[in-house]
């Protein structure tokens, strides 16, 4: 389990340090797959603002990945990483 949450963080730093551009529907799955691995207390959901298109859509992300576990989350995080940044060592 260490060694999954070591390859998590990995992939988070990766994902943080990239310079690449990705489509929206990319990067609110990287979002919501690490809002869902890092959540502490219950299901998060982001402040929002009335006619607020950016928060629905992270809503409607978070939906989405509601019923996965957080480990799950961390596995599903770790491989789009690897999909679209390059390897976790």
């Amino acid at each position: 389990m260490a060694e999954e949450n070591s390859r998590f963080l990995k992939a988070y730093e990766m994902a943080s340090k990239t310079d690449q551009q990705f489509p929206p529907d990319v990067m609110l799955h990287f979002y919501a797959l690490y809002k869902r691995a890092t959540e502490k207390n219950g299901f998060y959901i982001p402040p929002t603002n009335h006619g607020d298109l950016r928060s629905a859509f992270k809503i409607n992300a978070l939906v989405q990945v509601k019923d996965i576990s957080k480990k799950e989350a961390e596995e599903k995080y770790i491989e789009l990483v690897e999909q679209y940044i390059g390897h976790i060592s």
